[in-house]
């Protein structure tokens, strides 16, 4: 269970949420209304204010980088700190099946990063996330850069990860994504969290 207690920042007023096990949370509202900034105070990437409790552990009390393993965030336009997609995700089965998966092919691991189209990066770096197994993912429009096939394709393997527990807060700005994927909907307007419901 994950669970926010007056968690704010500047420009976001504070918000106080649970999600339980397995539920999905999609974040709408305008541009610049704070929804990226509720992801990134909860995976504490800014300095914020409030409480946020994971399966008991207060934040507070752990590492970052050990949060951040348990609470995967995926910025909308992700970083890349190597030219290779190679150098970001292990050689593994796992790496292979989800970039099947997402129809990427093997290739693409020694393609220069800044030759890739925003969807292919969109769609590794989603994998760079899952590889590390968080129990939050904090997804920032994982598929406002792709297609119809690919966007049902990173549906198809973020259901597997709900299906597993995974709890998610997905930011989106297409109503109809948000009726196939939400247990719950969330509005956030002027850096305030309308609904929950």
């Amino acid at each position: 269970m994950l669970i926010l207690e007056a968690l704010g920042r500047p420009g976001l007023h504070p918000v106080d949420l649970t999600l339980a096990a397995g539920e999905r949370a999609v974040v709408m509202g305008p541009s610049g209304a704070g929804k990226s900034l509720l992801l990134r105070a909860i995976a504490d990437l800014d300095p914020n204010d409030g409480e946020v409790i994971l399966d008991g552990t207060r934040r507070a009390t752990l590492p970052a980088p050990l949060w951040r393993r348990r609470v995967g965030y995926l910025a909308a336009e992700p970083g890349w700190w190597s030219d290779r997609p190679r150098d970001h995700l292990p050689d593994t089965r796992e790496t292979h099946g989800m970039c099947d998966a997402l129809a990427l092919p093997a290739a693409i691991m020694d393609r220069p990063v800044a030759r890739l189209s925003t969807g292919e990066r969109q769609r590794l770096a989603l994998i760079r996330l899952l590889l590390n197994g968080p129990r939050v993912l904090l997804l920032d429009e994982p598929t406002s850069g792709l297609d119809p096939e690919s966007t049902a394709r990173v549906e198809a393997l973020l259901d597997a990860r709900r299906a597993d527990g995974a709890i998610t807060l997905m930011v989106s700005h297409d109503p109809a994504q948000a009726a196939r994927l939400a247990t719950r909907r969330l509005t956030i307007r002027d850096g305030r969290l309308e609904t929950a419901a």
